[in-house]
């Protein structure tokens, strides 16, 4: 497979993998929920490769459908690198304050940005999710080539022409640009399902019913094929005893006895009179109730760049909209959405914006009744004040608002955090000796449920730490190394834990001897103790 070369490229490589943990802090004042939880829909504040390295131990696998809209490089953006990578020629590109059309390694400085952040992304997704980013022409070659190199060019599944505007710009230099891209990749190609679209009001309408016929509306299809083959012409006989052959050349596409049964059962149409050539009845409660997605969406039917700008306008002043220069409206997410997340999915975006990807996944789920969830992460001072804002505002609905959408409430709520310090596992193993039971039990309890750690929840004796929504959690652990090489999570141990109640139990120990049935049979989770531990005993 040919490959994508760019400065910095092999410094940046695995530069995701040491990228530190940091705490998500949540912010009560700023959510819009009873109770602030990992578990909620999710709005972060802070650099979004951080934050994507932070949702790991809660996320790791689990997310279906990933929608972004990173900087386009037009060279016209206010966009500036800023991963302090170890390098030389990476802190040279920290001093610059913003990345415009004279730098000449604007192309490769936005390629070192991208990469790490989809290798996050990719570790996030589940098998059978999908990734769509809008891009236009300044970087869609690149990123595609990009893609291959993270994603796999097997996985490539679409390159979706979206039509942006609503009319063609007469004043353009050389032609109007009409169209950007929404590029489409997949985990495992083969483990994805791209849902079907509502079928259109003019489908439907091709289908009548002229003879009144008990199985509903039908359109008729054609008997004939090109092509002589072998018992494929052979006389029709209508019921008003005319008779019916394929012309010269042609053959019918039923067997003679698949004609008969098919006149018996009143599917072959000759017309009002019975004199008509036969075609067949192809009713509408037969069909597939749905539609294939094109790979042009028009914006007659997914919306365009001024109905974006019209959402934003009817939330916020003419000031604050203007910061969005190309938003993208809730009609082109909500189709993203109807394609690739279904009811119980977990939508991300890491480039969220003025927030439309939480808007469309809160207005999909009012539509179907859907429990959809989003995580958003913005980097911006502007998080709170318009991606979360907009947000609120449409869980709680605007009645003044002269956007007929924005009127109704949607519904649903979120939890604000704040990226907060790193996670430094070497500052628990300073010293000579391991941690403390109760410091490892903190560090393992945040890193794995993103919840808040409670030491007063501690039972040492019977290995258990706290409980997070979603499970009861266990540490087998004692700081003394030849202790540390003994302990194991065996079916003894787990059977010692009782019997399991609702909730999963998420155990951590050096190693197990038990296999994925027995797991399964007592609701564990194995996890193994972080990788420093180890290499401090040894």
């Amino acid at each position: 497979m040919a490959t994508l070369d760019f400065k910095g490229k092999s410094i940046i490589q695995n530069y995701h993998m040491t990228v530190k943990y940091h705490e998500i802090v949540p912010q009560k004042a700023k959510s819009l929920t009873k109770a602030v939880s990992l578990d909620d829909n999710l709005i972060i504040h802070g650099d979004n490769l951080k934050a994507l390295k932070a949702l790991l131990p809660m996320y790791a696998g689990k997310v279906k459908c990933i929608y972004i809209d990173p900087p386009y490089n037009t060279g016209n953006e206010s966009w500036a690198y800023n991963d302090n990578v170890n390098s030389p020629m990476m802190q040279e590109w920290l001093k610059e304050k913003v990345v415009d059309k004279d730098d000449l390694t604007r192309h490769d400085k936005w390629l070192c940005l991208m990469t790490p952040r989809l290798k996050l992304i990719r570790e996030l997704m589940n098998d059978s999710g999908v990734i769509l980013i809008s891009i236009d022409d300044n970087e869609q070659h690149r990123l595609r080539s990009l893609l291959d190199e993270i994603f796999g060019e097997e996985n490539f599944v679409a390159n979706i022409v979206w039509e942006k505007i609503h009319s063609s710009k007469n004043d353009a230099k050389y032609f109007s640009e009409n169209h950007e891209y929404l590029l489409v990749y997949a985990k495992k190609i083969e483990k994805i399902c791209v849902n079907l679209l509502e079928r259109t009001e003019e489908m439907n309408n091709r289908y009548s019913n002229p003879d009144d016929d008990s199985r509903g509306p039908w359109a008729s299809g054609d008997l004939v094929a090109n092509e002589v083959r072998k018992d494929g012409a052979y006389e029709v006989k209508s019921p008003s005893g005319k008779t019916f052959n394929v012309p010269s050349g042609k053959h019918w596409v039923y067997s003679q006895e698949n004609m008969l049964t098919f006149i018996k059962e009143n599917r072959i149409w000759f017309g009002k009179d019975d004199t008509a050539f036969p075609r067949l009845k192809r009713f509408l409660s037969e069909v597939q109730q749905g539609r294939k997605a094109g790979t042009i969406w028009l914006n007659e039917e997914v919306g365009h760049n001024q109905e974006a700008k019209r959402e934003i306008r009817a939330i916020f002043s003419e000031k604050e909209a203007a910061v969005f220069t190309t938003p993208k409206p809730v009609r082109l997410i909500n189709q993203v959405l109807k394609l690739f997340a279904d009811k119980d999915d977990i939508v991300l975006d890491s480039f969220a914006g003025s927030g439309t990807t939480a808007h469309a996944v809160l207005s999909l789920n009012n539509e179907d009744h859907g429990n959809r969830k989003f995580i958003l992460i913005e980097c911006e001072d502007y998080a709170d004040t318009i991606t979360a804002e907009r947000v609120r505002k449409a869980i709680k609905g605007i009645p003044k608002s002269p956007d007929e959408s924005l009127k109704k409430s949607l519904g649903g709520s979120f939890s604000y955090f704040e990226l907060g310090k790193p996670i430094e596992m070497e500052g628990i193993l300073s010293g000579k000796s391991l941690p403390s039971y109760k410091e490892l039990a903190r560090y393992v309890f945040y890193t794995a449920t993103g919840e808040e750690f409670n030491e007063k929840n501690i039972d040492e004796k019977k290995q258990f730490i706290g409980e997070s929504k979603e499970y009861e959690v266990y540490l087998f652990y004692k700081p003394n190394i030849d202790t540390l090489k003994k302990t194991a999570l065996t079916l003894e141990r787990a059977e010692a834990l009782g019997k399991p109640k609702t909730k999963r139990r998420l155990v951590f120990a050096p190693t197990k001897y038990m296999n994925n049935e027995q797991l399964a049979a007592h609701k564990i989770d194995f996890a193994q103790l972080p990788f420093e531990i180890y290499k401090f005993a040894e």
